[in-house]
């Protein structure tokens, strides 16, 4: 299976990461299509194709990845919309907030079409990816779509009308769940740990407590029973939080970065 990535910026150079990380394709067979010659030269060491033209990179592949600043996606796609072939090859878009009834409109003859939105942690296959078919999708493309992302982290193929928030859980609280380890680690060092020691501890920690509930299936406040003795600090410290309205706001923030 040969796979072209038009755009390898920050969500596409992740993507192409995991790629080669996965083995699930050969690296030979990855064609990163991108403007910068920094960029290209970097996955060119590690063996994959390169190219500064959209159209050689698309035209031999079987599964075509743009993944570009979303105003930039029409410009892209009418670029490549000669050498598509809708019999053979599988589109897949990864740019939050384009429908797709407007890839629809500029390529009219379009490729089964999949819209995608993984997270930066797909660079170390551990991405939660959002996959909507659009476009003259079947099952068996639906199948090998889920089954290249399954290789790069846990997959969800949901409708169009969740990538929105399917956005802001992910891919966006990626964000949000970094934040939390800076405060965290601040905090630390404000009892007495050295940044760095204070940032392995709670990232060490939230490793954690993942782990424990994907091995449990515990709900995160069962969980959190477990360690909340009466009268004990970690309940105290759980009340001050919500003092300050951490649930609230976490809630409050997911929303807002769902709204278009």
């Amino acid at each position: 299976m040969k796979i072209a990535m038009i755009g390898a910026g920050a969500m596409g150079g992740a993507t192409v990461e995991g790629l080669i990380k996965a083995t699930y394709v050969k690296i030979e067979d990855i064609t990163v299509a991108d403007p910068s010659e920094q960029v290209l030269e970097k996955f060119a060491q590690q063996g994959v194709s390169v190219t500064t033209d959209n159209q050689l990179a698309a035209q031999d592949a079987d599964i075509v990845c743009v993944c570009v600043k979303p105003w930039l996606v029409e410009q892209v796609l009418k670029g490549i919309k000669n050498v598509l072939n809708p019999q053979k090859q599988i589109l897949i878009v990864i740019a939050a907030g384009v429908p797709s009834a407007n890839i629809k409109e500029w390529l009219p003859d379009c490729p089964p079409l999949f819209l995608v939105i993984p997270n930066i942690a797909i660079a170390q296959l551990a991405s939660m990816t959002f996959v909507a078919p659009a476009v003259a999708t079947e099952s068996q493309h639906t199948e090998r779509v889920k089954e290249l992302f399954d290789t790069m982290g846990q997959t969800i193929i949901t409708d169009e009308q969740h990538l929105a928030a399917g956005t802001t859980l992910a891919s966006c609280g990626i964000a949000y769940a970094m934040r939390y380890i800076r405060a965290a680690a601040e905090g630390g060092v404000e009892l007495g740990f050295k940044a760095d020691d204070a940032k392995k501890i709670v990232m060490q920690t939230m490793k954690g407590a993942v782990e424990l509930l994907e091995a449990s299936g515990l709900h995160p406040e069962a969980a959190i029973d477990l360690v909340t003795t009466p009268g004990g600090v970690t309940i105290k410290g759980l009340n001050e939080m919500e003092h300050a309205g951490f649930t609230s706001a976490v809630i409050r923030g997911l929303k807002a970065g769902a709204k278009n």
